[in-house]
Order: structure tokens, then sequence, then C-alpha cells
């Protein structure tokens, strides 16, 4: 499973004293771009194939509060993606720095061809890659009819 660092600065904390809503979100965005790029989806191939990720949703679910002064971890895992890969959805869990998973959220998510600002499934190059992640417990091959359930949020992605 793939995790990523993070050290909660005074910025992360908002006025009670928490980890603030926002940050949980630029922790997980930061933890997929650095997941791309680190298996072979970086910036470059991004241009190249003029394709950029959009999200769609994100379910956050709370289990505890985080503050600063501990560092904490984000893990990702691919739950689903479509045949095409236009479509894909990750699971993110928070742990923190005694491993305890205080916070989970399902994100939902596509690609656009940047210069038709449509969505776009991924090159057979890109999607190969896709297919030797890390997948969660309960992935799942994502239809179009999933993207809208729930507001745009396959209900059977959802976390019990």
């Amino acid at each position: 499973m793939y995790t990523k660092q993070f050290e909660i600065r005074w910025s992360d904390v908002d006025a009670n004293r928490h980890l603030r809503n926002s940050a949980y979100i630029d922790y997980m965005s930061h933890t997929r771009m650095s997941f791309l790029m680190e298996n072979g989806l970086d910036q470059k191939h991004l241009v190249d194939f003029n394709l950029g990720p959009v999200a769609f949703s994100e379910k956050m679910y709370y289990f505890r509060e985080v503050f600063p002064g501990k560092p904490v971890r984000v893990s990702l895992q691919l739950k689903g993606i479509s045949e095409d890969g236009m479509y894909f959805a990750f699971l993110h869990n928070f742990y923190d720095y005694k491993g305890r998973n205080f916070a989970r959220c399902i994100m939902m998510g596509g690609w656009i061809d940047l210069e038709s600002r449509k969505l776009t499934g991924l090159p057979q190059e890109l999607l190969d890659k896709f297919n030797v992640f890390d997948k969660a417990d309960d992935f799942k091959i994502i239809s179009k009819e999933d993207t809208r359930k729930s507001g745009m949020r396959p209900k059977d992605l959802d976390v019990n």
C-alpha cells in the first residue's frame, strides 16, 4: 500500500486547533499526485497525452481528531477504474503516529482531454500502469452508470 507522510503545519489547523477539513483534501491530492508521478504518470506523460485529472467527489469519514506535533500518514489504494480508464476511484486512509486510522476518504474522478475539455479514456500505455496498482479489497470495475449514482459517487464504492 502506498503511503505519504506529512507534518501538520500551523496553517493546516483550524480554529478548534485540529486538522482542518481542507488540509485533508490537500494531503490526499498531494498523495495521489506523488503516487502517480512515482508510477510513471508524471507531468510529462499527462502533457504528452494532453490529459488532466478531474475530481468528481470526495466522501470523507472522520473517526477522531488529530493535532499538530506528530506526523500523519495518508495511504492510497485503487478502489475502482472503468474498463477504458476514463473513471477511477481511490481509497485514502489517514493514520496517526501510532498507526491508528483517524479518517477515510473515497475519491472519485475522471480524465479530461485538455483541448476538447471532455472526459476521455486513458491511452493503453497509461491504462496498463493503473492495472498494476495496489487495489482495495473491494475493488471494482466502474461503469458510466456508477458515476451517476448518489450525485456522481458510486453508491457501491461507499464505505459501510
